[in-house]
């Protein structure tokens, strides 16, 4: 089966066959040295030579000192949701600038989430300003150009790819005085494909810092998990580490914990014991986060004593001290 990983430009891949034309090339894919190649088809559909547009990109987010993903491999695991409670928790210290970039374009749910659903994208003599929440927390998303929230985006991969492309290198993100922008955050799709792809090859020059990646316990999200996983490792993407949404369910009255989603072969920890991958905190269902999200409001803020909010706090704690330098 072939394996559709991106491929870094001018690397020939290990697994490549002899007289392997490159990646880069005009011929890769379509050379006769590529037939039966299983990297085929990611090197006859990606783009030949160097993308001109990548130092643009590069010299657009020079200012970005950390540029996260947010990654799952199954759908439905509250990646979304946690991109969202991490950039209002960041956004907490004023002194920050946080940005956050909504690349799920055909399912975008950030701005719902941060409250800002209703909001329109302006132009300025330095490009698309994105939405802010607050006057230190920026967000853009393909919702804001939509008619209407039930306007599907009906889309097949290069166009996608493309915006992708101009929510990089045509949004003004300079935010602070000095127009720094300390966290810009990815949300993502699920899954490994188009989205993720075309995120990892712009952000090549100027830099990935790293992956959290979002799973539930139960064995059909660990699976797929594996498979992002797998794909930060071919791609060059760092893992910061693994949150386990919806581990469990607090009692609000009587402070007993029951399990929804039973881990059947030990959840994340075992699988991020196995790979030696960091498990960065485990966060339990509590309906007040749902309601957050409808509300577009912090639930950290709002809910400080659940112990999900406590949870949420320890792991972004752990994130920051993961991709800050001491001092």
């Amino acid at each position: 089966m072939a394996d559709n990983t991106a491929i870094p430009q001018g690397a020939v891949p290990e697994n490549a066959n002899d007289h392997c034309p490159g990646p880069e090339s005009e011929a890769a894919g379509r050379a006769a040295g590529c037939e039966g190649c299983p990297n085929q088809e990611i090197c006859s559909t990606q783009a030949s030579g160097p993308d001109p547009d990548l130092s643009i990109v590069a010299e657009r987010l020079a200012n970005v000192t950390h540029k996260i993903l947010i990654l799952s491999g199954k759908g439905g695991v509250g990646k979304s949701t946690f991109t969202g409670q991490l950039a209002f928790a960041l956004a907490s210290d004023t002194d920050k600038e946080i940005g956050v970039v909504d690349i799920d374009i055909c399912g975008p749910s950030l701005p719902r989430i941060m409250g800002c659903e209703r909001e329109e994208i302006h132009r300025s003599a330095n490009g698309w300003s994105p939405v802010y929440v607050q006057d230190n927390l920026g967000v853009m998303s393909i919702a804001f150009m939509l008619p209407d929230e039930e306007s599907a985006v009906i889309w097949r991969g290069p166009k996608k790819n493309g915006m992708i492309k101009q929510f990089l290198k045509d949004v003004d993100w300079g935010a602070g005085s000095d127009g720094r922008l300390d966290y810009m955050l990815f949300d993502t799709p699920p899954g490994t494909s188009d989205e993720h792809l075309s995120v990892v090859q712009l952000l090549r020059e100027s830099g990935i810092t790293g992956a959290v990646i979002v799973t539930t316990p139960q064995e059909v999200a660990i699976q797929d998990v594996r498979k992002e996983i797998d794909f930060c490792r071919k791609a060059g993407v760092p893992i910061i580490g693994v949150v386990e949404n919806m581990s469990g369910f607090v009692c609000p009255s009587c402070n007993g914990e029951s399990r929804i989603f039973y881990p059947t072969t030990g959840g994340a920890s075992a699988m991020c014991t196995e790979l030696n991958i960091p498990l960065l905190g485990s966060i339990p269902l509590d309906p007040s986060i749902g309601r957050a999200c409808d509300f577009g409001s912090s639930f950290i803020d709002t809910c400080a004593d659940s112990p999900a909010a406590a949870a949420y706090i320890q792991i972004i704690d752990k994130i920051k001290q993961s991709v800050e330098p001491t001092s």
